[in-house]
C-alpha cells in the first residue's frame, strides 16, 4: 500500500507541475499581446486630403483623424476658445477662420469649423492676410455642437495675396 500512496503523491505532484507550467506559458503569451497592440497604436496617422466643406458636412467621419486641407485665410479669431466641451484655453491658443470654398464673389468665413493654433505657431504666421492661400494639417479632436474642432499641427502659406489684389 505504501507504494500506491507514493505513486499517487508523485502523480499529483506531476499534475501540479504540469498545470503550473501551462499557466506560466499562458501568462507569458498574454503579456506579449498588449505590447503588439501598443505598437500598432503608435503608428502615425496619415493625413486625409479633403476639403473644409467635406469636414463640415460630416464632422463625425473625421473625428480623431488627421486631415489636410487647402483654404483661403480670413482672419485670426477667438471664436470657440474657452468653450468647456472642447476646451482650448485662450491663454495658449488662437483661432483662425478660413473662407468658404463655395462662395467666390465675396468673403464669407466658414464659422462652422473651429480651427486652433498654439500661440507659438500662430506667432510664426502673424503676417497672414485675408485672401492668403494656406495648407493646414490638423487633427479633428471634437464634434461639439455638431461642428468640427481642429488642432493645427502644421500651417504652410501656399500663396500670399498681392497688396493691390486685396
Amino acid at each position: 500500500m505504501d507504494k500506491k500512496i507514493i505513486n499517487s503523491v508523485v502523480f499529483v505532484l506531476f499534475l501540479g507541475l504540469l498545470i503550473s507550467f501551462s499557466n506560466f506559458t499562458f501568462a507569458q503569451t498574454t503579456k506579449q499581446q498588449p505590447k503588439q497592440a501598443t505598437k500598432q497604436q503608435t503608428i502615425p496617422n496619415k493625413p486625409i486630403n479633403t476639403t473644409a466643406l467635406n469636414i463640415v458636412a460630416n464632422p463625425q467621419k473625421y473625428l480623431n483623424k488627421t486631415v489636410k486641407i487647402q483654404a483661403t485665410f480670413d482672419k485670426f479669431s477667438t471664436l470657440g476658445l474657452d468653450y468647456s466641451k472642447a476646451m482650448r484655453p485662450s491663454t495658449k491658443y488662437i483661432g483662425i477662420l478660413i473662407q468658404r470654398d463655395d462662395v467666390i464673389d465675396h468673403n464669407i468665413p466658414l464659422s462652422e469649423m473651429k480651427i486652433f493654433l498654439k500661440k507659438e505657431l500662430a506667432e510664426k504666421h502673424i503676417d497672414l492676410d485675408t485672401g492668403d492661400k494656406i495648407e493646414l494639417t490638423a487633427r479633428v479632436f471634437s464634434t461639439a455642437l455638431n461642428d468640427p474642432w481642429l488642432d493645427v499641427e502644421s500651417l504652410t502659406v501656399i500663396k500670399k495675396m498681392k497688396k493691390e489684389n486685396k
